[in-house]
């Protein structure tokens, strides 16, 4: 396989996960902020789905990412200190990722202890985590 191909499905890996991870916080927004009990068991049916439809995209976007490296080198890896700073930044992605799931199993048993703008501001700040890592990919700033 080409790194071209290499590099195009972990990108489409990556939109795709990208996407669900920014909408789940949206759905414990709803969670937080609805009264009715038959609304949040439907909302928790949908970040479970969710969480578990997008995470092998987590995963397969792991498995290109580590592919495209491999694939590059050692003596590649070594000399690409951008890339050492956007490990850095989709490990604590990854964590991120993790973290909503202890929140969604946490919803699950109807224990939200977040206000709404807990989650809102949860939702909104990976972005700007995520065009960091888009710019480190692009740029490569150093």
């Amino acid at each position: 396989m080409t790194i071209l191909w290499l590099k195009a499905l972990h990108v489409f890996f990556m939109l795709a996960w990208m996407a669900g991870i920014f909408y789940l916080p949206r759905l414990f927004v709803y969670f937080a902020e609805s009264p009715h009990q038959e609304t949040r068991d439907t909302l928790k049916i949908m970040q479970r789905r969710l969480w578990f439809f997008v995470t092998p995209f987590a995963l397969l976007t792991l498995i290109f990412g580590i592919w495209l490296i491999v694939s590059y080198g050692s003596a590649w890896l070594a000399a690409s200190a951008w890339l050492h700073a956007k490990l850095v930044l989709v490990a604590t992605l990854y964590a991120y990722h993790i973290y909503l799931y202890l929140i969604m199993r946490d919803l699950a048993q109807d224990k939200n202890i977040k206000t709404p703008k807990f989650y809102r501001i949860l939702n909104e700040v990976p972005v700007l985590g995520v065009l960091a890592i888009v710019v480190f990919a692009v740029v490569k700033p150093f």
